[in-house]
């Protein structure tokens, strides 16, 4: 399940430039055509590249309060329906399990921090929900990233 160099050069390349092609991809990696298609096939087919949709900044589509907010559910309901009630929500982009004193961790977006009320009432109007917990994010200072990963995975392989 390891990658190796080409492999991170191709996702580097790829992450950089992700409207590039298979063809300038060969043609900048200085490889075959067809040895990057093989290489691209089997990155997807584990699993490791998920998807080549754009990259959607979510302040600029007017979202501009980040928040995480912690989740309390009432045991006898269960995580499904939960995460069935959160995936109902526009504003809510992530949501995990997770142990400690909370039992879900989701990532979620509001225009404002009225609009942040507004969410989290949606949120918590679920009677599966118990207790919600939330904190706003001020300022991102790491922004989500895997090429660290790419590189290391590709160093220690």
């Amino acid at each position: 399940m390891s990658i190796d160099a080409l492999d991170a050069r191709l996702l580097a390349l790829l992450a950089a430039e992700p409207r590039i092609g298979v063809l300038e991809c060969s043609r900048r990696l200085r490889v075959a055509r067809g040895t990057v298609q093989a290489r691209l096939d089997r990155l997807v087919e584990r699993g490791v590249v998920r998807g080549f949709g754009p990259e959607i900044d979510t302040v600029g589509l007017g979202y501009g309060v980040t928040a995480f907010v912690t989740l309390e559910i009432s045991q006898r309901y269960g995580h499904d329906p939960v995460a069935a009630h959160l995936a109902e929500i526009p504003e809510v982009l992530e949501a995990y399990t997770i142990t400690g004193s909370a039992d879900v961790l989701c990532r979620i977006v509001a225009r404002s921090n009225v609009d942040l009320q507004r969410v989290i009432d949606r949120v918590v109007g679920y009677e599966g929900i118990a207790r919600a917990s939330t904190i706003i994010a001020l300022a991102e200072q790491i922004p989500y990233r895997t090429l660290p990963l790419v590189h290391e995975a590709a160093t220690s392989a």
